[in-house]
């Protein structure tokens, strides 16, 4: 089969599936599949696919029409300009939380040489675009999943920052002494199960639901975050993570007694980070 014919095909079942973008999941696929960039999609409409190229495409098709993430298919996502590695054990970056790393450069800028720790690392997206951004800083970065950590860990030594950043095994930050850190940032699991027929059912299935979901309310993560995080904390260090506009009244009742608390809203007035300084 021709090129525009597979492409025009996967269109079409994606579309008739209700598959969002379907035209963007289409060629990023096929992409994938011929290891190519967009240009060469529109550049070789007509240049046939062998056997194994269509097999491996119409597989991909079926795998995204029955609702597995592209990113999970190709095993990849941008985030930051940077491309990382992500499988079913980590939870996919999103642009959204570009703006954690936004704010934590902020706060890192006034400091010489910060101490920063990322908090459910995941894939390692915070703590690897922080690395990128921050080369006199000290990275840590945390993970109750090993094979979170293993994602992580990997993603940093295709970036050749695997000697930026200490990785360590453990349940948020247990195990840290007091007062090591200047900074503590976190995408915890924020989504409450009361909430759950609302998300994605693509998210719902796949991705890992101890990374999407905190518990009946969505704030049990964070509740259990705070007073570690205080502890962590040098004096006037600060604690920044990702937030819902769901649970942001209940995050902001939370961290009464913390200092210049803030929050941050993304590009569509959605509450979505919150800043604030360890109590005094």
């Amino acid at each position: 089969m021709l090129l525009k014919e597979s492409l025009t095909s996967a269109i079409e079942r994606m579309t008739a599936a209700h598959v969002g973008s379907p035209r963007m999941n289409a060629e990023v696929l096929l992409m994938f599949t011929l290891g190519c960039d967009r240009a060469h999609l529109y550049a070789h409409p007509e240049r046939a696919l062998t056997h194994d190229e269509y097999q491996r495409y119409e597989d991909a098709v079926s795998q995204r029409i029955s609702g597995v993430p592209a990113q999970y298919i190709t095993g990849h996502q941008e985030f930051w300009g940077m491309d990382f590695i992500v499988s079913r054990a980590v939870l996919i970056p999103r642009p959204e939380t570009e703006h954690v790393i936004e704010t934590a450069l902020l706060v890192a800028a006034r400091l010489t040489n910060p101490r920063i720790i990322d908090v459910g690392t995941g894939s390692g997206a915070i703590a690897l675009a922080l690395a990128k951004e921050l080369p006199r800083a000290e990275i840590h970065a945390s993970d109750i999943s090993e094979a979170a950590l293993e994602i992580a860990r990997a993603n940093a030594a295709r970036h050749q920052l695997e000697e930026r950043i200490l990785f360590h095994h453990a349940d948020l930050l247990a195990g840290v002494p007091a007062g090591t850190f200047d900074i503590v940032v976190s995408n915890p699991p924020y989504v409450g199960l009361s909430e759950e027929d609302q998300v994605q059912i693509e998210v719902r299935k796949f991705e890992p639901k101890s990374a999407v979901f905190a518990g009946q309310t969505g704030v049990e993560v964070i509740k259990r975050l705070l007073p570690q995080a205080e502890a962590a904390l040098k004096p006037e260090g600060r604690l920044i993570f990702e937030i819902s506009g769901t649970i942001a009244d209940a995050v902001r009742e939370l961290l009464v007694g913390w200092n210049d608390f803030e929050v941050v809203a993304d590009l569509q007035g959605i509450p979505r980070v919150v800043c604030a300084r360890k109590p005094s």
